[in-house]
């Protein structure tokens, strides 16, 4: 191994809480920086004299790859690279190599967890044992709250990838019929529904498609209205696929049966977020960490690891530009 095999990861504790195993990732390089975060001023200082950067969120834009002339390969910890100048990156000579397919079994199992708590109203159960209403019913049960079964029911998918297409196969083994949507800006293909058709269809619908510019809020307030009253909305792939506002004004008019979220347009989320008002019913929001199970995370570095050792080898993996 030569000795200019220097790696800084910027942003290691977005992946690492501690639990992970980093030694094969260690071995790839003669030097590997552990930044806990990196804020933009810090990433420039931090990768002088670097070779190889890892990222998951931090911004490498073209005047910070400017900076670092010694840059040769950026490994993205995880799939999107909006955070990479991918322009300026080919400028420079610079390889990028993001990470793929890792979360899938994370992602698939929190989209039917959340369409189950939706449709069995966990948290609204919870909340009246916490209340003490079971403790005074009069009966041995609580049926407060409307239960449904997921078996018998149809669910719409927009985005049939690896997510989409595990979500699917669970969705199958609960008894429920799967119909696949058209994606906007896509071709359209006879066993895709179009959109309009698809929504009055559904009792449940879930997003599995990446955020650009024909996908960007393209659930809006006319797209909820033609879905069935009662009808379940799921997101667990982009914020901004969905339009906030739209959806608040759906869960608080009663139309929808429930929501829930695993993404926001901004994240953290800011102040005055429409879906994060304490008055929204039947609304779950959780904070992005769908793909975060321990073993998808061990599957980030596993890929990192082998992207490293490709670029090193001469035969580079998972390039993305």
């Amino acid at each position: 191994m030569t000795n200019n095999r220097r790696a800084v990861f910027l942003d290691h504790r977005s992946l690492d809480l501690g639990d992970l195993d980093l030694g094969a990732l260690h071995d790839s390089f003669d030097t590997l920086h552990l930044h806990a975060h990196s804020s933009t001023e810090q990433v420039a200082e931090r990768l002088q004299g670097a070779q190889i950067a890892i990222s998951n969120k931090v911004a490498l834009n073209a005047e910070t790859l400017a900076a670092c002339p010694d840059l040769r390969l950026i490994l993205v910890a995880a799939t999107g690279t909006n955070n990479i100048d991918l322009a300026a990156a080919r400028s420079q000579g610079i390889i990028v190599s993001n990470c793929q397919g890792y979360g899938t079994p994370s992602v698939a199992q929190h989209t039917l967890m959340l369409l189950l708590n939706l449709a069995t109203r966990v948290a609204d159960y919870q909340q009246a044992v916490a209340a003490g209403r079971w403790q005074q019913a009069q009966q041995f049960c609580l049926l407060d709250f409307p239960i449904i079964e997921l078996a018998g029911k149809t669910l719409g998918l927009l985005g049939n990838g690896e997510l989409g297409s595990a979500v699917s196969r669970l969705a199958e083994a609960f008894g429920m019929r799967v119909l696949l949507g058209q994606i906007p800006g896509r071709p359209a293909r006879p066993d895709r529904v179009p959109l309009e058709e698809l929504l009055p269809q559904v009792d449940a619908l879930t997003l599995h498609c990446p955020l650009n510019e024909h996908t960007r809020n393209f659930i809006a307030a006319r797209e909820l209205a033609l879905l069935k009253p009662g009808a379940l909305v799921v997101n667990t792939a982009r914020g901004g696929l969905i339009d906030e506002q739209a959806l608040a004004d759906a869960l608080r008019s009663g139309h929808l049966g429930g929501a829930a979220t695993d993404v926001l347009t901004v994240e953290p989320p800011s102040a005055g977020n429409p879906l994060l008002a304490s008055d929204i019913p039947r609304l779950i929001v959780t904070p992005h960490n769908a793909w975060g199970s321990r073993e998808a995370r061990q599957r980030i570095v596993g890929q990192l690891t082998e992207n490293a050792r490709g670029f090193f080898s001469g035969a580079p993996l998972r390039v993305v530009s």
